[in-house]
């Protein structure tokens, strides 16, 4: 192909290779993260796209790829070696990954980006675990955080690399934080509030009660409940928080019990009506026990000691928790209950589905705006979406989009 003469497309048969002035330069960043590779005996190093809850947004403390990689998308996994590096997304973002992807490294569409072998566009995609196989010498480690990965992901790596000789090895440490150092962003300090009764339907209680009836009508009679996914949290509490831009949800976990509750979240963070409401049933089976966001893991290790079965989905539960309960005292499916009871929407919840949908009325306001406002030629596709955003904050119980406006044209 022809060299481009777009200056946002990288040109990797230049020597140097060219690349956009979108790109982020993370030499310096590679070098470090490498140097930690060295000391803890590893060879590759994985790095996902998500967070300890398996959460498809995430916060700017959590966006470990961008920082060490540049590719800000929300879908995609790097793999980093002793030479090389590698970066695995969809077709959302290869245009994305390509503007923002410093060279040195592979974009795995898979097309090599400023590497030593260019891949054509439509070559098939080789799989992180084949990649590894390929670039990890035989007897060496391949090393990630399991609280970052799917039971299912660490499965997949483990297959790929069986009888090969080369090890995936669990390193609670992160190393991309160890490189991060004082650079990383700090955890969210904003108040973790409790929603008003009118929009919740049920009081938590009642909800806590309901998740205790199903487990003893499981036939396998779980004695606790673990939640790992932040809407379960948020949902079962009746709190919100903005921990993470454009979702009401706060980091947390919840292991509940036939007669008790432990919430684990940065306790500092409650309003004084959330703490409030979370210990008016103390003491007794209505009492929530407030302990710190990090210790989770211990707290889950010492209960997994007794004769214990629980109950957990597998969608937002890492490898790095279900790890610590032994397989025989494990309930799994692929929802925790408070996940399906969240699904099915009482007739208050309803009426506020309803209600806020007649509120959505900034969308015709907007287009009637809009038709007017193109043809006098005052407005571009940034201006457009802060007027749609101006027009939902005016509305009543606004709390601000659900996502960046995504606003094109052409």
């Amino acid at each position: 192909q022809a060299p481009s003469t777009r200056n946002d497309i990288r040109d990797c048969s230049a020597d140097p290779p060219y690349l956009p002035p979108t790109a982020t330069n993370t030499t310096a960043r590679l070098a470090v993260l490498r140097g930690i590779l060295r000391t803890h005996g590893v060879h590759a190093y994985i790095v996902p796209s998500t967070d300890a809850h398996m959460s498809e947004y995430i916060s700017e403390r959590d966006a470990r790829l961008g920082w060490l990689t540049g590719f800000t998308g929300s879908a995609g996994t790097a793999v980093v070696t002793r030479g090389g590096a590698a970066l695995w997304t969809d077709s959302r973002y290869w245009t994305q990954a390509e503007r923002e992807l410093e060279g040195g490294g592979e974009l795995q569409r898979t097309m090599e980006i400023c590497g030593a072998t260019q891949l054509s566009r439509g070559g098939a995609i080789e799989s992180i675990g084949t990649w590894i196989l390929k670039v990890v010498p035989a007897e060496g480690r391949g090393g990630l955080d399991p609280f970052l990965f799917s039971i299912d992901t660490w499965n997949s790596y483990s297959r790929a690399l069986h009888g090969s000789g080369r090890t995936l090895l669990p390193l609670e440490t992160n190393l991309v934080d160890q490189g991060w150092g004082d650079q990383r962003p700090p955890p969210s300090s904003s108040e973790i509030y409790s929603l008003p009764a009118e929009f919740t339907g049920s009081s938590w209680q009642e909800k806590v009660a309901g998740i205790r009836q199903r487990m003893e009508q499981h036939v396998r009679r779980p004695t606790a409940v673990l939640l790992s996914g932040l809407e379960e949290t948020a949902w079962l509490f009746n709190l919100r928080g903005d921990d993470i831009p454009y979702n009401p949800v706060f980091y947390s976990y919840t292991l509940l019990t036939n007669t008790t509750i432990s919430l684990f979240v940065e306790q500092s963070r409650l309003s004084v009506e959330a703490r409030q409401s979370l210990r008016s049933g103390c003491p007794g089976p209505l009492c929530v026990e407030l302990q710190e966001y990090g210790q989770v893991s211990a707290h889950l290790r010492r209960y997994a000691q007794g004769d214990v079965t629980v109950w957990r989905g597998g969608e937002y539960t890492t490898y790095g928790l279900y790890a610590i309960i032994p397989q025989e005292k494990l309930l799994e499916e692929s929802y925790s209950p408070v996940m399906m009871a969240k699904a099915v929407k009482n007739a208050h919840e309803q009426e506020m589905l309803r209600a806020a949908h007649v509120r959505a009325v900034p969308i015709p306001t907007y287009l009637l705006w809009l038709d007017k406002a193109v043809l006098q030629g005052q407005v571009d596709e940034f201006l457009g979406a802060q007027r749609i955003d101006a027009f939902r904050w005016a509305q009543e119980h606004s709390r601000g989009p659900s996502f960046q406006s995504i606003s094109a044209s052409g």
